[in-house]
């Protein structure tokens, strides 16, 4: 590539998005600590005054809260106050019990995640998914649309690059398309994202955390030193909870201090591929491409109960929740324009004891009916004789579908079992 066209890569998370979410649902919730998790006993409920006939809502709190749930996300308050994403719901209610607990409603996120992907690409196209609320964009060579070079906001990357001239245009036109693709996020969906924009994925995704929430962060290699190599390993996407302690007894906690180690130091403590690896992440290097399509191996839908229940005494709440799993597993398919010809159970006992059950069918299908029956079928080669903490539904073996979906006979027999 041309000196003169350095490769730009951007990085797209949406800021607290679920909880952002529910707070265009509920703009009376701005500025408190929410946390979404709940499940459907925690949904608002309308309070109507007999007086003026104003209808106004009460919304449950973590105070009290009694069951197995964890925290999706957090509003930035809620975040202030030591709560974060994946706490369990009783820790999160000892630490701030009178946090806003509000339940998921998943059809609604996915919804935003396809308006403000649809937004991003009036702006730019090549485009690699990466989950419900964040992507990777290339912006080489991007132009900004028009309107978008009549605004000049100030933004968190400052208005000095430390880049040589050659480069400098390429940053500067760089910023005018990240600054429109925020704006489109915005008027699209009435959300705010931060962006990253860097030579490569890894430092992308380092600069779109660097100044959330609405920010937008330039990263060029010469900033490396200055805005990296501070920051804690864990910062690296890659570096988990267990290789940060084993870096940390070797007295390795921020990115700088990583990136003093020699490679072959890192090698013989870490293994050959992942000592490398940690050696050219610390150093910014990275040369995975922006990948705009690939083949999903499967999907999934499950859920964790608030309590364990009992396949004989709950067996119309397990009933309910199995078939909507089936349900919604068969629309991701949909959606996605795929079939499937695996189709899987998997459940978790109050033992902790998990068993997965797979059916090959014949024809591959999306069909929810189907998915039912044969995930059903599943189910009868399991022994319930404990209460069940998870319940979850897979399909494997995907291939693209073509022509209508094959129906099942509406008379066909639901299995037994629930």
């Amino acid at each position: 590539m041309s000196a003169t066209i350095p490769r730009l890569i951007a990085h797209l998370d949406m800021d607290a998005f679920y909880a952002s979410v529910e707070l265009l649902r509920y703009p009376e919730l701005r500025g408190r600590a929410v946390v979404i998790g709940g499940g459907r006993r925690h949904q608002p409920e309308s309070i109507v005054d007999p007086e003026t006939g104003q209808t106004t809502r009460r919304f449950s709190t973590l105070r009290g809260y009694r069951g197995r749930g964890v925290a999706t996300t957090a509003t930035y308050e809620a975040r202030a106050l030591g709560l974060h994403s994946a706490m369990p719901l009783m820790r999160a209610a000892a630490l701030a019990p009178d946090t806003i607990l509000l339940p998921n409603d998943f059809d609604e996120y996915r919804r935003h995640s396809h308006l403000f992907k649809a937004a991003v690409r009036t702006v730019a196209t090549t485009i690699e998914d990466r989950g419900i609320d964040e992507i990777y964009l290339d912006l080489t060579g991007v132009e900004a649309p028009r309107d978008a070079l009549l605004v000049r906001e100030t933004d968190s990357e400052g208005s000095a690059l430390d880049v040589g001239a050659e480069e400098y245009e390429a940053w500067r036109k760089v910023r005018d398309v990240a600054r429109a693709i925020k704006r489109a996020v915005h008027a699209a969906t009435g959300l705010t994202c931060s962006i990253g924009v860097a030579p490569n994925k890894l430092l992308a995704k380092i600069a779109s955390e660097l100044d959330k929430p609405d920010g937008l962060t330039l990263l060029p290699m010469s900033a490396l030193e200055r805005r990296v190599w501070p920051l804690p390993v864990r910062k690296i996407n890659g570096v988990g909870p267990k290789s940060a302690r084993k870096l940390e007894g070797f007295g390795i906690k921020t990115v700088g201090d990583l990136a003093e180690r020699e490679a072959g130091w890192l090698v013989e403590h870490f293994g050959a591929h992942y000592g490398a690896w940690l050696a050219d992440a610390s150093h910014g290097r990275d040369d995975r491409d922006v990948v705009t399509y690939s083949e999903p191996k499967t999907m999934s839908r499950e859920t964790t109960f608030e309590r364990d229940l009992s396949p004989k005494l709950d067996r119309d709440e397990l009933s309910r929740v199995f078939t909507e799993l089936c349900a919604d597993v068969a629309d991701d398919l949909s959606r996605s324009g795929y079939v499937a010809k695996t189709i899987g159970l998997k459940l978790r006992f109050d033992n902790f004891k998990t068993v997965t059950r797979v059916q090959t069918i014949e024809t591959p299908t999306s069909d929810a009916q189907t998915i039912r029956r044969t995930a059903g079928e599943c189910l009868k080669r399991v022994t319930l004789d404990r209460r069940i903490r998870l319940l979850g539904v897979r399909v494997d073996n995907l291939s693209s579908s073509s022509g209508p979906v094959t129906r099942p006979d509406d008379a066909a027999p639901e299995p037994s079992l629930w």
